[in-house]
């Protein structure tokens, strides 16, 4: 399996091909569409995608909070590409960036459905369940390593 991650922003060409994922698999399962969410968050947001032979299969995206803190989210990764490790080389590529840029801490909104794989790479989960988009998530942080947290 040869998969490749790499940064791109939304002004890549390639923007409509995350925003097709992520409509996917992020939101119309839930009966929701991207076309009715003010995506102005993205403007801001570095985008990590996953390719495998030229064609986007994953993506997160990390935007900054403060400082100190960046958001992981609109994490997907079709079907397929499920369980196979590519949503940790996405998550692992975001914290790589997110340390060398001298963030502290990575926060998300992890769904139910993935508090396991967030777990398993250290994230620590935060509070009660909470509703969003309709389902139920969890706030989870990861402190840089070395950090004084």
């Amino acid at each position: 399996m040869n998969v490749s991650v790499s940064v791109m922003n939304i002004s890549s060409p390639r923007y409509q091909e995350v925003w097709e994922l992520r409509e996917a698999m992020l939101r119309k399962p839930l009966g929701l569409s991207l076309k009715n969410e003010n995506l102005d968050r993205d403007n801001t947001n570095t985008f990590f995608i996953a390719e495998h032979e030229g064609k986007i299969i994953g993506c997160v995206l990390m935007e900054p909070k403060d400082s100190d803190t960046v958001q992981l989210r609109a994490m997907a990764v079709y079907d397929e590409w499920s369980r196979k490790g590519v949503g940790r080389q996405l998550v692992q590529a975001l914290e790589q960036n997110a340390w060398q840029n001298g963030y502290k801490k990575i926060i998300l909104h992890a769904r139910k459905v993935v508090l396991g794989f967030y777990k398993s790479m250290d994230y620590q989960q935060i509070g009660d369940e909470f509703v969003e988009v309709g389902i139920p998530h969890y706030h989870m942080e990861k402190s840089a390593p070395n950090s004084t947290r």
